[in-house]
């Protein structure tokens, strides 16, 4: 497949083994999210450890508002992907081509307008999310810098996803790698030598950000052979532009009511103190980093469905859901117990064992998520699934369950018992429950109907 492409490493996912070759591709997905969360992690722990309780929560509110911006990015690049999947498995080299274009153009223009209001609106964000007063200065430094590299996020998520679509996984991580350990350099040198607080850990997250999507960007150009836009794909066709805007725009909906969710969540929290905001920032990082191969395996699943889909292979599918579904559970069950288990551990690794107060309450967090991998790991399946075979509306509903739930159910807790923070743990896997239930249901209604007309699979 390389050579008709013109990009090593690509696996097609329509033919083989499918447990070799979800893993295959999955494998450098899941360790370039590690990497990823890893230079967020070191954000943190040289934050908390170097800079104070004051500082790691300003970073970790900051870190929660980036997650909502980037994420309407990565979700228009993830459903342009989708399309990109489709095109691959009908061998349409064309049409992938065209396509990129297209969606190139329209999400350089959105990210363009997002970093422009990002920067207009950080005070209307300072007061939403109830920022406590005497952090709201380093907040601020922090989020000035940091919106710098929105663009460079843009770049290196348009170029990796095209490349994911077509099968190649291992790019994309080297870039990441090469980015990481960067960042990990930059901000011991930043904040240990040049002491430059907070404004250190931003340059050097923006800094890592920029080297991994220009460097994406020049791999593509230099290496992409018959994915490189040529002169005769770049026109524009409405049939193309509608069909990536429906699947870029359910996405990205999906992704933004999620994080949307998680702000209002982090709002709440706020209202609780320094000492809450700091756990929850340590607790957030663990949890995200321990669930974050699930989320990277429902990508994978998500490519996987959506090459076979194009290729109209439907048994293929259906087979796939059934292994990667038993793949799934074995993992989250395996992580959650080790979370649960070493949840006082992991915490130390971002506070210092003498602040007790903070530690007790991160530990209870993560115990009461780690309890439940599984189901925010099926719920990602799912997201996936839906997105693969055309109706990223479903993803869109599961996501208004779950984050709903959590939502009110936390706000609900908190003001109407005396339980505290702790209601709004408890809320998060409550929420993932109900949005599993939901998906799982109308997945077998679905099934159902289409066995009825003889066929084989949900997508038909």
């Amino acid at each position: 497949m390389s050579s008709k492409i013109g990009i090593k490493k690509t696996v097609d996912l329509t033919e083989g083994s499918i447990p070799k070759k979800l893993l295959l591709f999955a494998l450098p997905l899941i360790i370039g999210n590690i990497l990823q969360q890893f230079y967020n992690i070191v954000d943190t722990i040289v934050v908390g450890k170097y800079l104070g309780e004051d500082a790691l929560a300003a970073v970790g509110s900051a870190y929660t508002i980036m997650i909502l911006i980037t994420s309407i990015i990565i979700g228009l690049c993830m459903g342009a992907s989708v399309f990109f999947s489709i095109r691959f498995g009908q061998k349409d080299y064309g049409g992938i081509r065209q396509s990129f274009f297209i969606s190139f153009v329209g999400i350089f223009i959105v990210t363009i307008a997002l970093n422009a209001f990002a920067y207009a609106l950080l005070n209307v964000l300072i007061n939403l999310m109830s920022i406590p007063i005497e952090i709201q200065a380093m907040f601020k430094e922090y989020m000035l810098v940091i919106f710098s590299g929105i663009f460079a996020v843009f770049l290196y998520n348009i170029f990796s996803n095209l490349l994911r679509a077509v099968g190649n996984s291992l790019i994309p991580l080297v870039f990441l790698a090469v980015s990481a350990i960067t960042n990990v350099v930059l901000d011991l040198v930043f904040i240990l030598y040049c002491k430059w607080g907070v404004i250190g850990a931003a340059a050097a997250t923006v800094i890592a950000q920029y080297l991994s999507g220009i460097g994406i960007m020049l791999y593509y150009f230099i290496f992409g052979s018959d994915l490189r836009v040529k002169k005769a794909d770049m026109k524009w066709d409405k049939h193309i532009f509608k069909e990536i805007s429906r699947l870029s725009a359910m996405t990205c909906i999906q992704q933004s009511i999620m994080n949307l969710g998680i702000l209002m969540v982090q709002g709440l929290v706020n209202s609780f103190g320094t000492a809450v905001m700091a756990a929850f920032a340590a607790g957030v990082k663990i949890d995200t980093l321990a669930y974050s191969p699930v989320q990277d395996f429902g990508n994978a699943f998500s490519s996987f469905v959506a090459q076979n889909y194009g290729a109209e292979k439907k048994e293929r599918v259906k087979k796939g859901v059934k292994t990667a579904g038993f793949m799934l559970i074995c993992f989250c069950a395996l992580i959650s117990l080790i979370v649960c288990l070493l949840a006082s551990q992991l915490m130390t690794v971002f506070i210092d064992a003498e602040n007790v107060n903070v530690i007790t309450i991160g530990v209870k967090y993560l115990r009461i998520e780690g309890a439940c991998y599984i189901g925010i790991g099926l719920l990602f399946m799912l997201y996936g699934y839906f997105r693969a075979i055309n109706k990223p509306a479903l993803s869109i509903i599961l996501t208004v369950i779950s984050l709903g739930v959590r939502v009110a159910l936390s706000y609900i807790l908190v003001y109407c018992t005396n339980i505290g923070e702790i209601g709004i743990w408890i809320s998060i896997p409550i929420g993932w429950l109900l949005a599993d239930i939901t998906g799982i249901i109308y997945g077998l209604i679905l099934n159902k109907k289409v066995n009825s007309k003889d066929s084989t699979c949900l997508t038909s």
